[in-house]
């Protein structure tokens, strides 16, 4: 019991640790279904997410094995992960003998590779819900509350993990949006400015022999300014689009 506290300790430490470091999620989930087996004497464990179509996609398993029951789950649309996902509810199959009515083919494909029970866990922040964790024992019989607020708590760190990845990935890809557009702006404004100098036309008007060109030569409308102001391309040779 202490060796197993003391496993699950490093391995909430090791998930905190990977979320502050160069954060790969595939490594990351890997990990948590290899540290699961471990820790609630399962067979196999694995990991689904949802994709952002809303589908869920195998993200990570214990083995080659456990990849293919997954696999399979997902193929059928059955199985404890896609009920957790859909529930949002941890799901407990004592024995998947009685459950070959309920996932027909996953319970006989389970119980075939040597399982006797199932179990699964979603990966739930509030409202939200990303995907699920899968458990697979070889004995009978449901987890202990001991065992599964551990393996929630376990899901739970690595949803918010995943969840703060993609809000500073969305953040960081705003950011370089925004500042995209701050720069491109700047450059359109000077390149408006050489034109209308140059054309001897007001700033609308040169704007508009700007974007004309742009869309006549298929070429983005900043890529245009740019090549404007440094010389690359003559503004004479604008004046003459659409006419």
């Amino acid at each position: 019991m202490v060796q197993r506290e003391k496993l699950l300790t490093e391995t909430f430490v090791t998930l905190a640790d990977t979320m502050v470091k160069d954060f790969d999620v595939v490594e990351f989930l890997s990990m948590l279904s290899g540290r699961c087996v471990d820790l609630f004497d399962a067979g196999e464990a694995g990991l689904m997410l949802v994709d952002a179509e809303g589908h869920m996609q195998l993200a990570a398993s214990s083995s080659h094995g456990m990849r293919l029951l997954e696999l399979l789950e997902l193929q059928h649309d059955e199985g404890p992960c896609p009920d957790a996902y859909r529930t949002g509810a941890p799901v407990q199959c004592a024995d998947l003998r009685d459950a070959t009515g309920r996932w027909p083919s996953f319970a006989t494909a389970a119980l075939d590779a040597g399982f006797r029970s199932a179990h699964a866990l979603p990966m739930r922040l509030r409202d939200e819900t990303i995907g699920a964790l899968n458990l697979l024992r070889v004995e009978p019989g449901v987890l202990p509350d001991d065992d599964i607020a551990a393996a929630q708590a376990l899901t739970d760190v690595a949803t918010i993990g995943i969840l703060h990845h993609r809000a500073a990935t969305e953040s960081d890809l705003l950011s370089e949006q925004l500042q995209y557009a701050l720069s491109s702006r700047v450059i359109i404004e000077q390149a408006k400015g050489a034109i209308a100098h140059n054309l001897d036309l007001d700033t609308d008007q040169a704007f508009d022999v700007l974007r004309r060109y742009s869309r006549d030569n298929n070429r983005r409308l900043v890529d245009i300014a740019a090549a404007i102001i440094d010389r690359t391309l003559d503004s004479a040779e604008l004046s003459s689009t659409g006419s």
